[in-house]
């Protein structure tokens, strides 16, 4: 378990893989998480690449002002339907697109992604649509 904010930095910055392994496995409690985005902003996106990173977590990173972020939040596997619905919507296509390409959602929820707005975005649904049916 990573105890302190400042474990999870040296652990993540370490050359040694084992300790990269444990910066992206090992369990956190929230106020750690919570101390990173805080005081860390640089290190939020490894935050969000620890497999075990709460939910909770991951909600307060989804309405984040870097769309990197709320990228990285788009891809994650364990996201809940608050995450869904608020980036289903983002004002940035880029993040929209992030989540279409969540292999954890079905190809129903993925067509409620809004699209209106971008047809690039709408080619790109296209092809997900065409591809699933093969």
């Amino acid at each position: 378990m990573i105890k302190t904010v400042d474990e999870f930095i040296t652990l993540r910055q370490s050359e040694n893989m084992d300790e990269q392994h444990r910066a992206s496995n090992d369990t956190a409690d929230i106020s750690v998480w919570l101390e990173v985005i805080k005081n860390y902003p640089d290190f939020k996106i490894w935050v969000i690449h620890n497999k075990t990173i709460q939910t909770e977590i991951l909600e307060i990173l989804c309405a984040d002002s870097d769309s990197n972020i709320r990228s990285a939040v788009a891809r994650k596997r364990k996201i809940n339907d608050s995450i869904f619905n608020a980036l289903s919507v983002d004002p940035d296509e880029n993040v929209r697109y992030a989540l279409m390409c969540n292999t954890k959602l079905t190809l129903d929820k993925i067509k409620t992604i809004n699209v209106s707005d971008s047809t690039w975005l709408q080619n790109q649904l296209a092809d997900i649509i065409k591809n699933a049916s093969r």
